[in-house]
């Protein structure tokens, strides 16, 4: 395989943060000519960034689950990274999801293209968060906003996601994930709908010269489910949920137990 995606909560971060195997192996891939595309429900910005340089400094990067794909540059110390393509949300479909966040008690969340974070109201949940994304997020009034590419709500265990889901404007895409760094919190993150990570992922892959069946991705969420079934090696997680292993080629032991390494291993063909 010469191009392999990789998620970023519970598949290259655990609960302790990145594995040393997990870029140990990272660069062995790499010096036998594996090329790395990060594909995350992140922004692009703060540790995702950081992550995304780190396995290809000058390369394609996926970010607010399929929403931007950013291109980096050579110079590491020039921010920000250029935006290769981008898909903004319908602006009247997004302030209807903020209207029905609100009436629901939901924790929300909006991001824009060029790095925008915003938030409504305080809340630990909310601090804890951007403290995983090494993100400050600005407090705004998100009907005020323009040029959004994503909405994100952080469910609580009992907030109504079914009738939030239910309500949802059609236009919408809904995408479900979750971080082991943060146990207890779904993140619902809310797209152009036809915008996932497998749509971003052709384009990366196109861009590259490669078809999906000659990429592979390695994920662990429900938001990865589509890649994973549409590569030609899709990698699940130990720490996965039933569903998503179900879905993928081979398992791998769990994040916290080198699993990225071991995935790596599969592909590259030294594991049988």
């Amino acid at each position: 395989m010469r191009l392999v995606f990789l998620d970023v909560d519970g598949t290259l971060v655990g609960p302790r943060g990145v594995p040393a195997c997990a870029w140990e192996a990272i660069e062995e891939a790499k010096a036998e000519g594996v090329r790395f595309s990060l594909v995350t429900g992140r922004p692009g910005r703060g540790a995702a960034l950081r992550y995304a340089r780190r396995l290809d400094p000058t390369g394609l990067h996926i970010f607010e689950s399929g929403a931007v794909v950013l291109a980096l540059g050579q110079d590491l110390h020039t921010p920000p990274a250029l935006p290769f393509h981008v898909e903004a949300l319908p602006e009247g479909a997004a302030k209807e999801a903020v209207r029905l966040g609100r009436r629901l008690g939901l924790l929300l969340e909006a991001y824009t293209a060029d790095g925008g974070f915003y938030v409504e109201g305080e809340d630990p949940i909310l601090d804890a968060h951007q403290a995983l994304l090494d993100l400050k997020a600005e407090e705004e009034d998100l009907l005020s906003l323009t040029g959004l590419v994503r909405l994100q709500v952080l469910l609580r265990p009992e907030d109504p996601l079914e009738d939030f889901l239910e309500a949802l404007p059609e236009e919408l895409a809904p995408h479900l994930a979750e971080s082991p760094k943060m146990p207890g919190v779904r993140f619902l993150s809310l797209t152009k709908r036809g915008v996932s990570k497998r749509t971003a992922a052709e384009r990366v892959a196109q861009a590259y010269g490669v078809s999906l069946e000659e990429a592979a991705m390695v994920g662990d969420g429900e938001n990865d489910l589509e890649l994973l079934r549409a590569v030609g090696l899709g990698v699940a997680m130990g720490n996965a949920p039933l569903s998503v292993q179900k879905a993928a080629r081979w398992v791998a032991p769990p994040v916290e137990a080198c699993g990225l390494r071991e995935a790596l291993r599969w592909i590259g063909g030294k594991i049988p």
